[in-house]
């Protein structure tokens, strides 16, 4: 009842005041575009300043359809609010009024948005006293696009073809608005260009509406086009600007013929020596690779795809080669061609010969050469040990320890594993030497037997011999590696000398041993450190006689203190005890140590009975 009330009101009002001739200003903003994300709300705002409070205003929005026709979809007036039931927009919109002095919002919201809410939204709000206003705002819908999907043709193209041949297809699905396709080549987009490039373009629409689009692209190949990168890029349009996709990247293969051939060796990668296995390759510029023959010297080679291999070479490998194939087009001879060199080194050569013989002192120059491609570098060896450097080995006055055999190693710095060797013998030729023994001067007991030794070297080998006396004694010899050893057994009886002599066609030495005869003392120095002893054990056994008679008189004096024995007067019987301790010292120093003891003892009994 109050509300039919405060409406009749209301309208009454309205009537007086448009009788009077009363309106009120109305000013309505809003934006020229809201773009939304499909399936997003949109929220389109109205707003309004008006000289009438707010419970005196009506406020209507309708939407054209592409026809451009009005149609409402909300209605509201002091008294009550509409939502329009027959429009597409029905349960999907809400409005909120937020209202201050003198200006306020209007604020449409459409759930859930469709591609068919792609439209002009209208707000038109009115004052009771007929001053009104309206905005309009166009909502705009998009959607982004599947990533694309590319394909390319799998078969080989050749090349210089009179029109454009399909390259591939690139497809976007599901954008709206409608996006749009570029096609680039190696980062370059390319374009329509009459007789070279075609690019082609459907457009799909789905029963959801978004657009599918599918571009076609055609170029006239050249051979140049072999290893290019294709690809698409989708261009579409989001909120606020525009997005792009872009799709993998496909080669094509271009079969083209070869007018150029290269020949090369593939391996090993370093300078080539004797022994190496070499590998030749032939490639051609062209898509197949075509098919070579190699040669050399007009004589063809047997080769396994394109690949020459030469196994175990020699200096005689080297030389021109050549791989040649016809051009499937021409069918002219293509030729590709490459120079073989292999670095050699000869066996090594000693020089004057390589056993040599060489009397004591003379002076030896022996050289080593190798003839090679490359620098070499020789070393010279024995047992192991480096002795010298250079091709020429230098020996002055040679002695017997300079014999042997020598080995000269020659080496290319420059390729590892380059290497020859040769040896020679050197021999030297003199008079025997002895080896000086440890000592020449010895001393042996009489009737012992010494083992004396004899070590010779010389060439030819030397005899040795030995003599006492003036007379050959028997002796054993071995040969040793480097000269003979001789020993003899001797039974010393007296002072004698002994020699070895050693001796060649060459000359003879002799080396003499001096023996001295020594005789064994029967002096025993244990027998003096015996008696050193006992003399020690006497003075131990004095003193402790000494220290008994001490004792043996301190009690005796004690008991006659007591008057525990009977005599004189204690003053003489001390006088008397005085004495007798004083005979005991003297005679204690006497030499005869049984007669002091006895001597002592008898003492202290005289003492006792007086």
């Amino acid at each position: 009842m109050a509300l039919r009330t405060m409406t009749a009101l209301l309208v009454g009002l309205f009537f007086l005041l448009h009788t009077w001739g009363v309106k009120a200003q109305v000013k309505v903003a809003m934006e020229d575009r809201v773009e939304v994300t499909l399936g997003t709300a949109a929220e389109i705002p109205c707003l309004y300043t008006t000289d009438d409070g707010f419970g005196g205003l009506i406020i209507e929005w309708f939407y054209l359809d592409p026809a451009g026709k009005q149609h409402r979809i909300y209605f509201q007036d002091p008294t009550m609010r509409i939502e329009e039931t027959n429009s597409q927009f029905t349960g999907r919109i809400k409005v909120d009024v937020t209202p201050s002095q003198g200006s306020g919002q209007v604020l449409l919201r459409v759930l859930e948005t469709r591609l068919g809410d792609e439209v002009d939204f209208i707000c038109l709000v009115k004052s009771l006293t007929d001053g009104n206003d309206q905005g309009k705002t166009q909502l705009r819908v998009f959607e982004k696009p599947d990533h694309p999907i590319i394909e390319s043709v799998d078969e080989e193209i050749w090349y210089n073809n009179e029109e454009p041949v399909k390259i591939g297809s690139c497809e976007a699905k599901n954008g709206y608005p409608r996006p749009n396709i570029t096609w680039y080549k190696d980062n370059t987009p390319l374009s329509n260009v009459p007789n070279e490039v075609s690019v082609e373009s459907r457009v799909a629409t789905g029963s959801s509406g978004l657009f599918s689009v599918e571009s076609e692209l055609s170029l006239k190949v050249v051979k140049e086009d072999q290893g290019s990168e294709f690809y698409c890029e989708v261009n579409y349009q989001v909120i606020g600007g525009f997005g792009m996709l872009e799709s993998e990247k496909k080669k094509i293969r271009v079969r083209y013929p070869s007018d150029e051939v290269n020949l090369w060796v593939k391996s090993p990668k370093r300078d080539i020596k004797e022994g190496d296995t070499v590998e030749f390759e032939c490639l051609g510029n062209g898509n197949p690779q075509p098919l070579v023959t190699f040669r050399r010297e007009r004589v063809e080679l047997n080769a396994i795809n394109n690949v020459l291999e030469l196994r175990n070479v020699s200096r005689l490998d080297s030389g021109r080669y050549e791989c040649v194939t016809t051009h499937i087009e021409t069918f002219e001879e293509v030729v590709g061609n490459t120079t073989l060199f292999v670095n050699y080194l000869e066996p090594a050569d000693v020089s004057p010969e390589e056993t040599l013989t060489l009397s004591q002192g003379a002076d030896l120059n022996q050289s080593c050469n190798a003839l090679s491609s490359l620098k070499t570098h020789t070393v010279w060896m024995k047992n192991g040990v480096k002795v010298a450097t250079g091709n020429i080995l230098s020996l002055r006055d040679v002695v017997y320890d300079m014999a042997g055999t020598y080995e000269c190693m020659v080496t290319v710095p420059q390729l590892v594993g380059m290497e020859t060797s040769a040896v020679f013998q050197l021999i030297v030729e003199g008079s025997p030497e002895i080896s000086e023994p440890q000592s020449t001067s010895l001393e042996q007991a009489v009737e012992s037997t010494v083992v004396l030794t004899c070590r010779a070297r010389g060439n030819p080998r030397p005899t040795i011999t030995w003599r006492s006396a003036g007379s050959l004694v028997d002796s054993q010899s071995n040969v040793t590696e480097d000269g003979v050893l001789s020993w003899v057994n001797v039974k010393v009886s007296s002072d004698l000398n002994v020699s070895c002599h050693a001796s060649n066609t060459n000359g003879n030495v002799e080396t003499l041993y001096s023996i001295k005869a020594i005789v064994p003392t029967t002096a025993s120095p244990t027998t003096t450190l015996a008696t050193a002893g006992s003399s020690g054990v006497i003075i131990a056994v004095l003193i402790i006689c000494l220290l008994l008679l001490a004792i043996l008189g301190s009690v005796l004096y004690f008991l006659y203190k007591k008057g525990k024995i009977c005599g004189r007067s204690g003053k003489q019987d001390l006088t008397k005890e005085k004495t007798s301790r004083d005979n005991i010292v003297v005679e204690m120093k006497s030499d005869n140590t049984e007669e002091a003891v006895l001597l002592a003892v008898n003492g202290d009994k005289k003492s006792g009975d007086q």
